[in-house]
């Protein structure tokens, strides 16, 4: 079946672009429309109710692009959001707390797992809720890592103070030996390679990001919603304020093309 209809995909900013990039290295041929609401990001701080209210707001201007299916690339939208939007919405909503939550059961070898994140994604509990779902009896350390965006925002990804700072908030965990780490956050894949530096040791590292990728290509598989083969799939991306820094340095740190920035102005 030739689906040529875009995957949207959603965050409060930039950094769901991990995402993207994930689908992009593993669904090259899939149209993707991303939308990151940069006018009103951060969303961490800001109660349920108003994140919801953000994410209707976005998942219908996706819909207006005719999106096959919704991607939440947002810890704090899918910890909040997502039955609201699955029950409001006609098409396929995956979030990216749930795909990573599976991949890190099926990794744990002593099931205790860490997992870090913004201080809104730490609080709110939704990982070890989807954890636990997955299996009643893993262990679940969680940190809030609140320095870590900004120092990736500020593109020193390869940066003394920022390996300091991993080693800070994963002591904890490693000292409570956990065998998995789940990265919380839609910007943490961009410290992949700093996390790997820090832990030197054999601690298996779980990207949302990736696993939510695997998720949709499942979804678009069972419900025959893929592209053909042969489409060249095509990035669009459209903020609603104009972009800082830091989406260069994620466009460089993830190596995608995309053409001229959309602006969508919030009614």
């Amino acid at each position: 079946m030739n689906n040529t209809r875009p995957i949207g995909v959603f965050d409060s900013g930039i950094g769901g672009l991990t995402v993207v990039k994930a689908l992009r290295d593993l669904l090259p041929n899939e149209n993707i429309s991303y939308l990151g609401d940069t006018a009103r990001v951060p969303y961490g701080p800001k109660s349920p109710e108003t994140v919801q209210r953000y994410a209707i707001e976005l998942a219908e201007m996706l819909m207006k692009d005719d999106a096959k299916a919704l991607v939440v690339a947002c810890n704090t939208v899918s910890s909040v959001a997502l039955p609201t939007l699955t029950k409001k919405f006609p098409v396929p909503v995956i979030g990216v707390i749930e795909p990573g939550a599976r991949a890190a059961v099926s990794a744990t070898r002593n099931l205790h797992v860490g997992v870090i994140g913004t201080r809104g994604t730490i609080r709110s509990g939704a990982y070890e809720k989807a954890l636990r779902a997955a299996n009643s009896n893993v262990r679940v350390s969680s940190q809030a890592c609140p320095l870590l965006v900004p120092l990736i925002e500020e593109g020193l990804l390869n940066d003394e103070i920022t390996d300091r700072m991993i080693l800070r908030y994963l002591e904890p965990l490693l000292k409570a030996d956990i065998d998995t780490l789940v990265l919380g956050c839609t910007h943490y894949p961009l410290l992949a390679g700093a996390i790997g530096r820090v832990l030197k040791r054999q601690i298996m590292v779980v990207d949302s990001a990736q696993n939510c990728a695997r998720a949709i290509e499942n979804m678009l598989d069972e419900q025959s919603l893929r592209a053909a083969p042969m489409n060249n799939g095509q990035l669009r991306v459209a903020l609603t304020d104009a972009a800082d820094n830091f989406l260069n340095v994620a466009r460089d740190a993830l190596q995608l093309q995309f053409g001229e920035i959309e602006i969508r102005a919030l009614s």
